[in-house]
Order: C-alpha cells, then sequence, then structure tokens
C-alpha cells in the first residue's frame, strides 16, 4: 500500500508543477512581461541575488548550523530555485510592481531551468544529476506548460478568463494532496526536522533573502518589496522535481515541503509590512501598470 501512495505522490507533485505553471501563464501576455525586463539594474541585481547570493547564503548556513545531510540538500536545492509562480499573489498582497513581479517570475523561473542542473553538483559534493534528463523535465514539466498558457492567454482572452479558475483550483489541490501524501509517508522525518533545528535555519534563511532583496530592489518601495519577496520566496516546484529526478533522500524532499512552510511564515508578514510602508506615489504608478492588466483580463 505504501508503494501505491509514492506513485500517487509523485503524481500530485506533477500535476501541481504543470497546472502551477499553466495558470501562471494564463496570467500573462507578452507585454506584460517585456516591458518590466528593460529595467536592466533591476534585472541584474535581480539574478546576483537569486542566482549567485541565494545559494551562497544557503551553502553557508548549512555549514554553521551543521544541517544533518538530507536537510541540508534540501535547502540547497531551494538556494538554487527561484521564480515561484505565486510571486504576482505575493506583489499585489504588498502593494508592489506587479508588473515588474511578472517579468521577475518569469526570468528566474528560466533562470533556474537552465541553473539547477548545472549547480547542484557544485553545491552538494556526491550529488550526481543527470542534466539532460533534468533539464528536459524542468523543460516539460514548467517552460512547456507556462508557454502554453501564454499561447492560450494571447490567442483567445475569453478562455484563459474560463481556464483559469479551474487550473488554479488544480494546483491547489494537487499541491495540498502531494504535501499530506508525502508527509504521510516520511512522518518520522517531518518531526526529525523540529528536533534538528531544521526549521528555524530555513525561516532565517528566508528572512535574510527577504533583507538582501529589499537592499538591491531599487529606490521604490513597490520595486523593493516585490524582489524581496521574489528573492524569499524559492520555487518548490523546480526543487522537487530535481529531488524526485535524482533519488534524493526522502528527508531531503520533506525538507523542501518543511522550509516552504517555513517561508510563508515571513513572507506573508513581510508582504503585509511593505503594504504599509508604500508611498502614495509608488502605489499610483503600481496601478497604472496593473490597471491595462486587470481590462485586458476582464475583456
Amino acid at each position: 500500500m505504501a508503494e501505491v501512495f509514492e506513485v500517487v505522490a509523485k503524481i500530485a507533485v506533477l500535476v501541481f508543477v504543470v497546472t502551477c505553471m499553466v495558470a501562471a501563464g494564463l496570467g500573462l501576455s507578452v507585454r506584460d512581461v517585456i516591458a518590466p525586463l528593460r529595467r536592466a539594474r533591476l534585472v541584474a541585481f535581480a539574478l546576483i541575488a537569486n542566482f549567485l547570493i541565494a545559494p551562497a547564503v544557503a551553502w553557508a548556513l548549512t555549514s554553521i548550523f551543521a544541517l544533518e545531510q538530507p536537510h541540508a540538500i534540501g535547502l540547497l536545492l531551494l538556494g538554487a530555485a527561484a521564480g515561484a509562480p505565486f510571486l504576482p499573489k505575493l506583489a499585489e498582497f504588498a502593494k508592489g510592481d506587479i508588473a515588474f513581479s511578472v517579468g521577475l517570475m518569469l526570468l528566474l523561473t528560466v533562470g533556474t531551468v537552465l541553473f539547477l542542473p548545472l549547480i547542484v553538483p557544485l553545491l552538494i559534493p556526491g550529488q550526481t544529476v543527470n542534466t539532460w534528463p533534468t533539464l528536459r523535465s524542468l523543460l516539460m514539466a514548467m517552460l512547456l506548460p507556462l508557454g502554453f498558457g501564454m499561447v492560450v492567454r494571447a490567442r483567445g482572452g475569453h478562455w484563459s478568463t474560463r481556464l483559469h479558475p479551474v487550473v488554479a483550483t488544480a494546483s491547489n489541490v494537487s499541491m495540498v494532496l502531494a504535501v499530506v501524501l508525502l508527509i504521510g509517508l516520511h512522518f518520522d522525518a517531518v518531526v526529525g526536522t523540529f528536533g534538528s533545528g531544521a526549521v528555524a535555519v530555513a525561516v532565517l534563511y528566508v528572512l535574510v533573502l527577504v533583507g538582501i532583496g529589499y537592499a538591491v530592489g531599487g529606490p521604490q518601495t513597490t520595486t523593493r518589496s516585490v524582489l524581496a519577496l521574489g528573492t524569499g520566496q524559492r520555487n518548490v516546484a523546480a526543487a522537487l522535481i530535481v529531488a524526485t529526478q535524482n533519488a534524493a533522500d526522502a528527508a531531503s524532499v520533506v525538507m523542501l515541503l518543511v522550509a516552504t512552510l517555513a517561508g510563508l511564515i515571513v513572507l506573508l508578514p513581510a508582504a503585509r509590512f511593505f503594504s504599509r510602508r508604500s508611498t502614495d506615489g509608488d502605489v499610483a504608478r503600481a496601478e497604472l501598470v496593473r490597471k491595462p492588466v486587470r481590462e485586458e483580463v476582464a475583456r
């Protein structure tokens, strides 16, 4: 019976990743993506923060606090995975620059697909990664569904409006199912994360990344909050693909889930804090960008 639940859990993870990316694509237009990426300075800082500093901080924390190897591997995988699809939602909650969050999410997702297979062997000695199979899995499970969603939106706005809530619901249900099954199958490993201090390290990790993202996010609070949240929120979907494709220890997979939940403890209050710090001028500029996006979705 346990073998059956393990198969169902893997399917649920795959469905979660695919539907999550399709839902993100259904909310994106080419204009949404291109305009924010013209801010060369912000783009450069975003890439440095997410693909250089974030992995380095993860490695430093695993060394300082001497985490157990499976927990360390889970944190290192998260450190190398950026571009969580939920960023635009967090940005809206924080009264941030929605257009920038959309472009940043796509940029970091593409970067993660290319970066993860290359960096994991360097971050985790002895951990072999089948580069092409892993890259192929990331392309098929993330970029292809994302592109499909964007094509559907571009071809017919009414279809994207109808499909988005259905796909988003499927993503939420599959995510809950995957989390419940994975935790149930590895309950002892979940309990072990609390006793080992791994959860506290995960919370500290997100706090550090939020601070770094905010520091390099530019002069406007709306872009600083987006880069802070975008750096702190790691791409658990991509990390799960790499972990399952390369037979990582079960405790590493559990660490990914626990660290993601721990991250929400930091990110949701942080978004609330940023919303209170947004100036009227910054919010007004963000609304000018947000308005045409909303009108286009409504059509």
